[in-house]
């Protein structure tokens, strides 16, 4: 019996799977069988190897060829175990050495000409295989993705003969070639662009600092998707970690463009014809969603009051754990979902609350109606509440000399901000929870009291009270503050959503 191994993940988690090859005698023809709970794109293997060995001029011996793949009671899907049955079957037949392939972590799908194609997860299958100080065998044109897991005894054939050749000493498979991409941050806008808006920057600053999730309020084409579309670009570096992590959720779910790992900070903007399967992941194999997609960067749902209300409220359970669990009826997958939510708005469907010439005869009745499809507890969730008022045109023509601060600029102040929270807490200050909260943003008499009757006066929650705590220390980090101060927490409360603004969004 000939034992080779494959993997396979349940979200970030690895199942290896010996995939098994018995050939028994006592037939006048070939038999072959796949067993093993798998779905369908598994069983038609068999098709696609059977293909495959003409090609290459292999005829199956008059035997019973019973391929099992082990764990029984695992669901196999996806048609990256061609290879490995395939390597299995020619180990079988005396084609392939089983003592040197088992030294190899196989997967990648087989085309009937025997072109080894490109398939999921070969990233994550690299990281795994070099943990447990194995070899991996990948379709070629995923070579150099392998290379990223840390994995140096790298096989990448295009075809199968190829892989034939190399074992039996004809033909040397060099290792694939590790690729520097460059960032293409530069390709997104900078924040000069944006004319007026200063209380609207002002607040992405802070959240770009703290990790806060925003909401923008306004009529149409105040630049609410510009301003959000440009926070990547005063967000720190990812660290090594992060573009591994964020790349791993990417190769899984089959975005993994080329051989590039995600290097910047993923911007993902749904579009609000969403469905939540789409948003939180899943479907047969339990892919990842937006959500983890958007992972170490910014989600952007813009019109939020149009997005399905269902759909809407599968992000109250990642916002506060950082994870995504999917349950399945064969399959539970949990994925990291640490993003940071930014939407945007219009005050009421037509978009001009407040606007005398152009709002609608319901006004205001119909903006409440509007506003009130976001649940109160989601937006109890979101610590920056913004007015994003249009520009007027004739200010946008303006050929003003005075200069507009860059992205570089207010980036720099958002680095030396989160350098302060991880030196003093290990991590960015959404995350402090409440024992922290009074460890590294502890108030004063005087602050706790006018706190104290702030949050009574707005009716505020005590997830809101905390988020208060937190956006203040923010503010106070960004202006290099020890101790946060009675201005940190007045501009903090600015922020909260209650009776304030004239576009009237509260809870």
């Amino acid at each position: 019996m000939i034992s080779l191994s494959s993997i396979i993940f349940n979200g970030m988690d690895a199942t290896p799977i010996d995939v098994q090859v018995q050939l028994a005698s006592g037939l006048s023809k070939p038999e072959f069988n796949i067993i093993g709970l798998a779905d369908r794109a598994v069983k038609e293997s068999a098709e696609r190897i059977r293909n495959v060995l003409g090609a290459l001029n292999l005829v199956l011996p008059s035997k019973r060829l019973t391929v099992n793949l082990s764990p029984a009671d695992v669901e196999k899907s996806g048609s990256y175990f061609d290879l490995p049955i395939l390597c299995g079957i020619l180990c079988a037949i005396g084609i392939l050495p089983e003592n040197e392939l088992s030294k190899y972590v196989i997967l990648g799908e087989v085309g009937l000409d025997g072109a080894i194609v490109q398939t999921d997860a070969v990233l994550p299958a690299s990281v795994w295989a070099a943990r447990h100080n194995m070899g991996l065998i990948c379709p070629g044109p995923q070579g150099g993705e392998a290379r990223m897991g840390g994995t140096h005894q790298i096989l990448a054939p295009f075809h199968v003969l190829q892989l034939i050749n190399h074992f039996n000493g004809t033909q040397h498979l060099a290792a694939p070639d590790l690729e520097t991409i460059d960032s293409d941050m530069a390709k997104i806008g900078d924040m000069s662009e944006v004319r007026g808006q200063d209380a609207a920057k002002r607040a992405l600053e802070i959240a770009a600092a703290g990790g806060h999730a925003m909401l923008m309020v306004g009529p149409p084409g105040s630049g609410k998707t510009m301003l959000a579309s440009r926070l990547p670009t005063i967000m720190p570096d990812m660290t090594a970690d992060e573009i591994l992590e964020t790349s791993v959720i990417y190769s899984i779910a089959g975005q993994l463009a080329g051989r590039q790992l995600v290097r910047t900070r993923p911007f993902r903007s749904v579009h609000h014809t969403s469905s939540p399967v789409a948003l939180a992941g899943g479907g047969g194999d339990a892919k990842p969603g937006e959500i983890s997609l958007a992972h170490n960067g910014v989600l952007f749902l813009d019109e939020l009051p149009e997005f399905n209300r269902a759909t809407l409220e599968i992000l109250r359970q990642p916002m506060e754990s950082g994870k995504i669990v999917i349950s399945r009826a064969r399959r539970n997958a949990t994925y990291p979902a640490r993003f940071q939510l930014i939407a945007a708005m219009n005050p009421c469907p037509c978009g001009h609350l407040g606007n005398a010439a152009m709002s609608c005869s319901r006004a205001p009745r119909c903006a409440e109606a509007y506003q009130n499809k976001i649940s109160g507890p989601l937006l109890d969730r979101i610590d920056l509440h913004v007015d994003v008022d249009a520009v007027n045109p004739w200010e946008m023509n303006t050929n003003d000399d005075m200069p507009r601060e860059t992205s570089a600029q207010i980036r720099a102040r958002v680095v030396a901000a989160r350098n302060r929270q991880i030196a003093r807490q290990g991590h960015i200050n959404a995350t402090l929870d409440g024992s922290e909260l009074d460890l590294y943003a502890p108030l004063s008499d005087e602050l706790t009291a006018f706190l104290n009757a702030a949050a009574e006066k707005m009716g505020m929650s005590a997830r809101g009270y905390n988020r208060i705590k937190r956006i203040a220390r923010t503010i106070a980090d960004l202006r290099g503050a020890e101790h946060i101060e009675m201005p940190d927490i007045a501009e903090a409360l600015s922020y909260r959503p209650i009776n304030r603004g004239k576009y009237g969004v509260k809870l």
